[in-house]
């Protein structure tokens, strides 16, 4: 095959130490350390042999400190996904870096998906958020257990215990109040459950081991909200920042205000509609089924850096959302979506679930459709990628997202079906009239 780089490296990136071949030679590989001096050791070393562009291989987040590294020192470089790479026979790190050279000099292998430094600093602080997120959960979910172990149903008469009746009553059972009638008087009235029935939840039995475990999750509760509240003002600074250069169109941004949706406990306490029309130039919060959260993780995976997807059929197969066909002999052997852990694509398969939950709507007529066919799964997945390609031909064509009629999208359906069916008799040379003598 013809060599397409000629000056082209491979390096397979580990924990402790990165293997780098500047050709298929034993002595074309070379063995250099994860610190920083070794990272310019390895520069100068391709630099000596003219290097120009290089592919790496690498498992979880190994690669980022050296990726930026060769970047700022004018190499090209391509992360590589190691699906591309697998076929290497005797797997070695020296034939891994090898093999990558080799592949990368002969053009065969495509660099992955990486956001620019505002995207992957907003990525950054989203994830911790989603961490954080999750280990208050947790908290939630010990307290929850430690008040059920006491006979204290807590959970029974309110909806969400770390709501304000919730704190209120849990704040007074550390504080030493034992008595049932006097705990449900703190309980909010538009809570639904009576006084009386509130305090029969809370008479229970007092144990001073779970009360210990109560005191100390609520007060790691405390320290995980404050900290997430942290995260919501790093975003909101960051997403300003952003978009102070932006211009938005006032009208525009005052009806996008006006109709907000309904926020749920984990969203972030900031105005991402405003922001994210600011950003984005379109307002996303007009799909159905999609919210804050599904907002908020699209910016921060993704973000401006769409446009360098050059299709929406490009964006939905990054997120293994587009089935992957496999064809042979002209038959189509499977078609399953390629697995995968996308965030995003996580998001967008929420977002799907709660618009099969709708009652009304074109995307819930497709759903259902799709969930009468294939089962509800098949229709999570399939809505998911009609979301993608959604969201991208909003953003790249700056079109505003118009809900079709459902009239209308039945019609569009039906006149696809006779379609398929008058195609069907074409190729059975079948014609109105033999389908009468067959009746």
């Amino acid at each position: 095959m013809q060599i397409i780089h000629s000056h082209a490296a491979g390096i397979d990136v580990g924990s402790r130490s990165h293997f780098v071949a500047v050709g298929q030679n034993s002595g074309d590989v070379s063995e250099f350390g994860v610190y920083t001096e070794d990272h310019q050791e390895l520069i100068k070393w391709l630099s000596g042999y003219g290097i120009t562009t290089i592919a790496m291989e690498s498992t979880g987040s190994y690669w980022q400190t050296l990726f930026s590294a060769l970047q700022q020192a004018g190499f090209e470089v391509l992360l590589v996904n190691g699906r591309q790479i697998k076929n290497v026979k005797g797997k070695t790190d020296v034939k891994d870096c090898q093999w990558i050279q080799r592949l990368h000099s002969l053009g065969l292998l495509t660099g992955s998906f990486l956001p620019t430094d505002q995207v992957e600093q907003l990525r950054t602080y989203q994830r911790h958020r989603s961490w954080l997120v999750e280990q208050s959960a947790k908290m939630t979910n010990k307290m929850q257990k430690a008040l059920r172990l006491m006979n204290l149903r807590l959970d029974v008469v309110l909806s969400d215990i770390m709501g304000k009746s919730g704190q209120s009553i849990i704040r007074a059972i550390l504080q030493g109040s034992r008595s049932g009638e006097e705990l449900s008087l703190l309980a909010d009235g538009r809570v639904r459950k009576s006084k009386q029935e509130i305090a029969k939840a809370l008479e229970g039995h007092w144990r001073e081991e779970f009360l210990f475990e109560l005191r100390d999750c609520y007060e790691l509760y405390q320290i995980y909200e404050s900290r997430i509240a942290g995260c919501d003002l790093r975003m909101e600074s960051l997403l300003s920042e952003f978009t102070k250069y932006l211009s938005t169109q006032q009208g525009q941004n005052e009806a996008i205000r006006s109709k907000r949706k309904r926020g749920f406990k984990n969203q972030p306490k900031f105005d991402i509609s405003s922001l994210s029309f600011d950003l984005l130039g379109v307002d996303l919060f007009a799909i159905d089924g999609v919210s804050h959260n599904t907002v908020m993780t699209f910016i921060s995976e993704v973000g401006t850096d769409i446009y360098k997807f050059p299709t929406a059929k490009q964006f939905a197969s990054w997120m293994r959302l587009a089935p992957n066909n496999k064809i042979s002999g002209g038959k189509m052997i499977s078609s399953r979506t390629p697995k995968g852990k996308n965030r995003l694509a996580l998001a967008l398969r929420n977002a799907a679930n709660s618009i099969g939950s709708m009652k009304k709507g074109a995307l819930k007529n497709f759903f259902g459709r799709i969930a009468y066919k294939k089962g509800r799964a098949a229709a999570i997945t399939a809505t998911a990628r009609k979301l993608a390609v959604i969201i991208w031909n909003m953003i790249i064509k700056k079109q505003p997202f118009q809900n079709p009629d459902e009239t209308f999208y039945i019609e569009k359906v039906k006149a696809s079906v006779i379609f398929n069916i008058k195609a069907k008799m074409k190729r059975l040379n079948l014609s109105a009239f033999d389908l009468n003598l067959t009746c």
